[in-house]
């Protein structure tokens, strides 16, 4: 029997495009898996990213920081980790553990339940300013009279006694430069 070359290249051609179709469905089906996989994991965005060669960001200081525990831990349960990495300046008040232990009794429990998600993020993002504003700038404000505004639309009173700067009567304790702007420790809880 003979067979010609362009039936041969035919049936060569065929199979190639055969395997090359198993192997793209093999392909495709892992790819689905994946996709899906990645779909039921939640993705932080900017805050997923790890960079140990940049000045940490708001949100990295937060993390290593044994004294805001509570506040990392509400702003996890808020899921608004990707503001405080974002470009900034951001300036963020930022209560220690101590300021949410003198909450009355149940309120961060409370405030961490999944339902009462908006009234936390309200909170977090009350305590949050647009712009770079330490120790040092706050008291310039605050000796003009100044308030500052926060992210949520509020302003908040800057005061000072003495040494001592208050945001909303909060009391700052120390400022933290960071690569996207400024973490002002604070006292108390800002909940208007």
């Amino acid at each position: 029997m003979k067979v010609r070359k362009s039936n041969v290249i035919i049936l060569i051609s065929l199979s190639i495009a055969f395997i090359f179709l198993l192997f793209s469905r093999s392909c495709n089906i892992k790819e689905k898996k994946r996709f899906q996989k990645l779909k039921t994991e939640k993705s932080l965005g900017q805050a997923d990213v790890v960079d140990e060669t940049s000045d940490p960001n708001i949100l990295q200081i937060a993390i290593g920081s044994k004294d805001h525990t509570t506040l990392v831990e509400a702003v996890k349960a808020a899921q608004i980790e990707h503001i405080l990495v974002n470009a900034g300046p951001l300036t963020v008040f930022a209560p220690i553990n101590a300021a949410f232990d003198a909450l009355p009794e149940g309120t961060v429990e409370d405030l961490l339940k999944k339902e009462n998600m908006s009234t936390l993020t309200t909170i977090l993002i009350r305590h949050a300013a647009p712009g770079s504003f330490d120790v040092s700038k706050l008291k310039k404000e605050a000796k003009k009279g100044r308030k500052i505004y926060m992210a949520t639309g509020d302003y908040l009173e800057i005061t000072t006694k003495e040494e001592d700067v208050y945001v909303n009567g909060c009391r700052i304790l120390s400022s933290i430069q960071t690569s996207n702007g400024v973490i002002n420790v604070i006292d108390k809880v800002i909940l208007l």
